[in-house]
């Protein structure tokens, strides 16, 4: 008799296997096993094409599938405080900036609120009456948590660095302090030694890409611009984190190579101050998952190390996340599968910890709250004067005004946006009261971005008229009499939106031109409500709901 003994796996992306002996006739059932399972694995684990995934995220059973959050989180940053970690992303131009995120287990979490309340804190360029910064304001940030108070480091292509704290992640967090009013620089990291020592880092991107150490006060409020020690440049590098692990100090920070991609370097030293020599790559270009690049290495309450990190090659659905594991290796932390000492994108897991709530990103919204929900941020400072939550409690109050340039979504102020998701199946169901719109007046729902689509209703003497906007060029498709008109937008995986209306609530009516969605500004899409009236500043709308399932 013939014995066959074969072990097979699927372990960080790849199906190993191994046989001592086999027959003919259990090679073929053999065969069939393997490809089987070689089958199931590239379904479950990885796409056959970037942004088709079936699953992502939680799979209910102590296992996950990248990417964990199918949406514009660009820029990640995150520690861990105890048991809860917290994770921040940049926000360009929207008001409030720089959101703020809160896990149990890495994997699933919530908006825990948007840290700078004021754009304007940082340039009255970002205010509703400019609109010239798209694509710039608030841009990638370091997350750190020092003597029992979170602290935030970040910068702005125009204005440079600047920082604030707060003694939970919820805030208040103190106005901003300017570290460094210096156009040219992004990316920033810090970091207090034990010794009492603190650090500052920055890529003065303007300079071929020079990233400099600098001495930072101990309560993190100022640097000396005199002490900048060059300690790293060339080939776009930046995404700077710096962690201390083993004596060790870890410059982690992306590289671009031109017709290869983007990937994570890393540096090392004895001393914080360096010098910072030895340099080793650590994770392969990965064009095919869109090159995770960005993010912060963290070592869980399990004990072991991951990489959360944003998708740095933006399409429709902007910079996602995903969270990879990482291994020491002769102590260097390897990102992914580790392959040669290098490593490469890995899409699936164990979940760090099975421990805590089941959080989910919020995303819809029946206004019944007397303040802004945390998933809700401006195109540009508002005016605060200009919407209400409370003149008619549980409903949205945008009131019109004038756009600084006619009729163009882009330039007008009350745009009120969230950020899309890349699943299967997508649903935006918002209801409006239009009763009280101005001559002149537009409103509606709206994709936005570089680019945008919209459907909405369009005041013209005393006759309602529903219209489909792409980008400047506006269709009028019928005469409406009614209070109320429900919105709808439909999309999938291929960022194709459908846009439907209706008159009751229950029969909607879709539009036969759609929408694609688009990347512009360092963004993907999101969607929202806009309000704004050519001719005067008149007229208002009430939002009922926005429910996005």
């Amino acid at each position: 008799m013939v014995k066959v003994y074969f072990c097979i796996g699927v372990i960080n992306g790849s199906v190993d296997f191994y046989v001592e002996l086999f027959d003919k006739q259990n090679m073929r059932n053999f065969l069939l096993i393997v490809v089987g399972l070689i089958f199931c694995h590239n379904i479950i684990a990885q796409p056959e094409k970037w942004g088709y995934w079936t699953k992502w995220g939680d799979q209910g059973n102590g296992t996950y599938l990248n990417p964990i959050i199918p949406s514009d989180y660009s820029d990640i940053d995150c520690i861990r405080v105890g048991d809860d970690y917290y994770a921040i992303s940049s926000t360009m131009q929207f008001s409030p900036g720089m959101t703020i995120l809160h896990s149990k287990d890495l994997v699933n979490w919530r908006i825990c609120g948007n840290i700078i309340a004021d754009l304007t804190e940082i340039s009255p360029a970002l205010n509703w009456d400019r609109m010239n910064r798209y694509g710039r304001g608030v841009w990638a940030g370091t997350l750190r948590y020092h003597n029992h108070r979170f602290y935030l480091y970040f910068g702005t292509p125009d204005e440079g660095y600047f920082m604030t704290s707060a003694s939970q992640p919820e805030g208040p967090w103190e106005p901003l302090t300017p570290l460094l009013s210096e156009a040219g620089w992004d990316d920033c990291t810090v970091m207090w030694d034990e010794n009492g020592e603190a650090c500052f880092v920055g890529t003065h991107f303007a300079d071929d890409y020079k990233t400099y150490l600098f001495k930072m006060s101990a309560d993190g409020k100022w640097i000396d611009r005199e002490s900048a020690l060059l300690i790293n440049s060339g080939n776009g590098r930046e995404a700077n984190k710096l962690i201390k692990v083993n004596g060790w100090y870890y410059l982690i920070f992306s590289e671009h190579k031109s017709g290869i991609g983007r990937y994570v370097m890393a540096k090392r030293a004895k001393n914080m101050f360096g010098p910072y020599q030895e340099e080793k790559q650590l994770a392969l270009p990965s064009r095919e998952a869109m090159e995770p690049n960005q993010g912060g290495i963290i070592q869980g309450k399990d004990g072991n190390w991951y990489f959360l990190t944003h998708h740095g090659t933006g399409d429709w659905s902007g910079r996602i996340v995903s969270l990879l594991p990482v291994v020491w290796e002769n102590e260097w932390p390897i990102i992914g599968k580790s392959k040669h000492g290098i490593g490469s994108m890995v899409w699936s897991g164990k979940l760090p910890s099975k421990d805590g709530d089941k959080f989910k990103i919020q995303k819809s919204d029946n206004f019944n709250s007397s303040i802004l929900n945390s998933q809700w941020q401006w195109n540009y400072q508002p005016r605060s004067e200009m919407y209400s939550l409370t003149d008619r409690p549980g409903w949205m109050r945008l009131k019109a005004f004038r756009p600084l340039k006619p009729n163009q979504l882009l330039k007008a102020g009350n745009t009120l946006t969230q950020r899309c998701f890349r699943k299967e199946k997508n649903e935006v169901v918002v209801k409006m009261d239009i009763s009280k719109m101005a001559n002149g007046q537009r409103s509606g729902l709206c994709h936005f971005s570089s680019q945008h689509g919209a459907i909405g209703v369009f005041k013209e003497g005393d006759i309602y008229f529903l219209e489909f906007r792409e980008n400047d060029e506006v269709k009028r498709i019928r005469k409406i009499r009614t209070q109320y008109i429900w919105f709808k937008s439909n999309w999938g995986l291929d960022g194709v939106s459908h846009f439907s209306y209706s008159l009751d609530g229950k029969s909607f009516t879709t539009l036969d031109t759609g929408y694609q969605m688009v990347w512009g500004f360092y963004r993907g899409d999101r969607i929202g409500i806009y309000c704004f009236n050519d001719e005067r500043e008149e007229g208002f709308v009430d939002i009922d709901y926005f429910m996005y399932e």
